[in-house]
């Protein structure tokens, strides 16, 4: 059954709107989003959607069935629960995946892991990439951008519903655990090798901070890679970096 909504203070309108802050993500286990795109990738990747709202009733009859509830709102509620200035004529609250416990991997291949990456387009670029030169999972540590916030989900389009994230605590911890099943943890950073590690078959690409990189606990753990550069440039960007050691890593990998 579709209803209709007219009101910026109905109650559901209010609660989509609060789910623009972390806090609220993360207690209610649920998350916002916007678009035809994301909605789609995330019913196809079984993710559930719990309210869904359009702008045409032929947009909600479309999604009948697909989300809990459907709602027909004015163009204006749509503007006023997206972070777009100009929103598309689909929206929903999503269950959010739940991946407890620590990453794991069977067989060979290879895990990206962040540490304090904070922007969120790198994040969701960092997670697009991932998704698609074949990583088995991402770990975020304590301090990245929240992976179902709407810049994330926008920059990974869709990828954040294709493979498991991990939010541990501790992510040395982690990295240490993975280490002693067998993987060779890698890392960029700007005193590290100009030669990739060979004979790669288990492998976990650690991606540092924007400003400072890999913290001092988390690169003891690594071996340092620093990407060969020609020009004068000193650094790269997070998610630049990130691609090119992703494609690297994979090709190995995957010979």
């Amino acid at each position: 059954m579709i209803c209709e909504i007219t009101s910026t203070n109905n109650p559901i309108i209010k609660y989509a709107c609060s789910l623009s802050r972390s806090r609220s993500r993360t207690e209610n286990m649920q998350h916002f989003i916007e678009g035809d795109k994301l909605v789609r990738e995330a019913k196809e990747s079984g993710v559930r959607i719990s309210h869904l709202f359009a702008d045409s009733i032929c947009e909600a009859d479309e999604y009948e069935g697909v989300s809990e509830r459907v709602y027909l709102v004015p163009r204006h509620i749509l503007e006023k629960i997206c972070d777009s200035r100009t929103p598309q004529h689909i929206c929903a609250v999503a269950y959010t995946p739940e991946n407890a416990g620590e990453p794991f991997s069977d067989g060979a291949g290879f895990i990206v892991a962040l540490d304090t990456v904070q922007d969120p387009g790198n994040v969701g670029t960092i997670i697009r990439t991932s998704d698609a030169f074949g990583a088995s999972s991402v770990i975020l540590g304590p301090g990245c951008a929240d992976p179902f916030s709407s810049k994330v989900l926008r920059s990974s389009m869709g990828s954040v519903y294709h493979l498991p994230i991990f939010q541990p605590d501790d992510l040395p911890r982690s990295l240490s655990r993975l280490k002693a099943q067998g993987f060779r943890l890698i890392c960029g950073h700007l005193k590290g090798s100009s030669e990739l590690p060979l004979n790669l078959s288990r492998a976990v690409i650690v991606i540092g901070n924007e400003g400072n990189g890999v913290s001092d606990t988390v690169a003891e753990l690594c071996e340092l890679y620093r990407i060969p550069m020609k020009g004068r440039a000193e650094s790269l960007n997070a998610s630049v970096a990130a691609s090119i050691l992703i494609y690297q890593i994979s090709q190995q990998i995957n010979l």
